[in-house]
Formats: C-alpha cells, sequence, structure tokens
C-alpha cells in the first residue's frame, strides 16, 4: 500500500509543482510591475525631496545676498526681482518692505505689504501676516485703515488682538478717544490677551482717561485670567 500512496503524493505534488508554474507565468509578470512602480515611486519621491531642499537652499542663498547690499533701496530691489513660490514670496515681500521702511519709503513698503496680502496663491496666514504689517506701517504714519484693521480683528483671526491694539493707536491718531478707549477697554478684558499687551492697553487708558481706569483695567485683567483658567479646566 505504501507505493501506491507514495506514487499518487508524488502525483499531487507535481499537479501543484505545475500549478504553482502556472500561475507564476500568468501573474509574474504582475509582481514585477508592482516591484518596479515602488521602486519608481520611492525614486520620485527622493528627487522631489531634493529638488525642493535644492530650491530652498537657493532662495535662501538669493535672499542673503540681497541683504548684503549696503544701500536699503538696493537691498528692498534685490529682494523684490527674487522669483520665490508662494509663501516664500510672501516672506520676501515682507523683507523687502522692511527695507523700503528703513529707507525712508513707508508708503512703498506698505504698498509691497498689500501686495503679498492680496496674493491668492500665498497661505492665508502669510496674507493675513502682509496686511497686518502693512497697516503696521501706515499706523505709524497715522494714516491706518479702520476697516482693514477690523477685517483682521475679527474673532477667531490669528493676528486679532495686535490688530485691535492697531485700531485703538489709530483712533488716537484720528483724536477719537472715546473709539480707541473702547478697543483698548476690549483688549484688556479680552482672555487672549497677552500680560505684556494688556499692560499697554491698561497705560494708554489710564493716560486717557486718568487713575480712575486704573482699578477697573485691573478688574478687567483679574477677569479675563479667570476666565483663562476656567477654560484651561
Amino acid at each position: 500500500m505504501s507505493n501506491p500512496d507514495s506514487f499518487i503524493d508524488e502525483v499531487t505534488e507535481e499537479v501543484r509543482r505545475d500549478r504553482l508554474f502556472r500561475n507564476i507565468r500568468r501573474w509574474g509578470w504582475l509582481a514585477v510591475l508592482i516591484v518596479v512602480v515602488i521602486v519608481a515611486a520611492a525614486a520620485w519621491a527622493e528627487w522631489r525631496d531634493a529638488r525642493r531642499e535644492a530650491a530652498a537652499q537657493a532662495l535662501g542663498d538669493d535672499m542673503l545676498t540681497a541683504l548684503q547690499d549696503d544701500d536699503a533701496q538696493a537691498r528692498a530691489d534685490a529682494l523684490g526681482a527674487i522669483e520665490a513660490p508662494a509663501g516664500a514670496e510672501a516672506v520676501a515681500a515682507m523683507l523687502a518692505a522692511a527695507e523700503l521702511q528703513g529707507a525712508g519709503e513707508p508708503q512703498a513698503a506698505a504698498e509691497r505689504l498689500n501686495t503679498a496680502a492680496a496674493d491668492g496663491a500665498a497661505p492665508a496666514l502669510y496674507r493675513d501676516l502682509a496686511a497686518l504689517k502693512a497697516q503696521m506701517v501706515l499706523v505709524a504714519q497715522g494714516e491706518g485703515d479702520i476697516q482693514a484693521l477690523e477685517a483682521l480683528a475679527q474673532p477667531g483671526a490669528p493676528f486679532r488682538m495686535l490688530a485691535l491694539e492697531q485700531m485703538a493707536t489709530q483712533y488716537l491718531a484720528q483724536g477719537e478717544t472715546t473709539a480707541a478707549t473702547e478697543v483698548l477697554t476690549q483688549i484688556t478684558e479680552d482672555a487672549g490677551t497677552g500680560s505684556s499687551q494688556r499692560e499697554r492697553a491698561q497705560g494708554l487708558l489710564v493716560a486717557l482717561q486718568g487713575p480712575s481706569a486704573a482699578p477697573a483695567a485691573e478688574e478687567a485683567e483679574a477677569e479675563a485670567e479667570t476666565a483663562a483658567e476656567t477654560d484651561g479646566e
């Protein structure tokens, strides 16, 4: 009986081997294709990352080269001439605006920043930052745009508190002390206000309203801190 069993086992094994070879011949090309695709994808990802790294390094070198000029206007022009991708272009624009402001051209600096803020290809955070910086330049000249600052000071906006502070400063420049007081009070009462900013707002309130404003400001600060602690819990 052992010989027939052995013969059956051999036949079964041969059938299995033949079936395996047929499957390899039938589907082997697919396995090879999958391996090729995986290797190609890995190579492409590595090439893409290397290209991005090289582009970022080249952009950084261009910016550093532009900033080496002794003349502020020349530095601004060199930064403005740099071809940068979205996002990085906004950074270059902000650097150029800083140089223009240092060269005594605040209007040109604000225009450069507003152009960056209007670039729909740039990330929203960079656009908001450029818009805020443009208003900071203009507010320093007493020419800030209250409507633009209100847009930046909406609840949830990333630079809300800084925009509110610029609004108060612009109101003061326009002689609108009541509006400035309202904004400053809002700053002192907001739980999201930083300690240094709250102190600045309180100082301005005291200057506008006299010593009587100090206790109210301190009470508002205590309430804001309590609210922040409650939210944290």
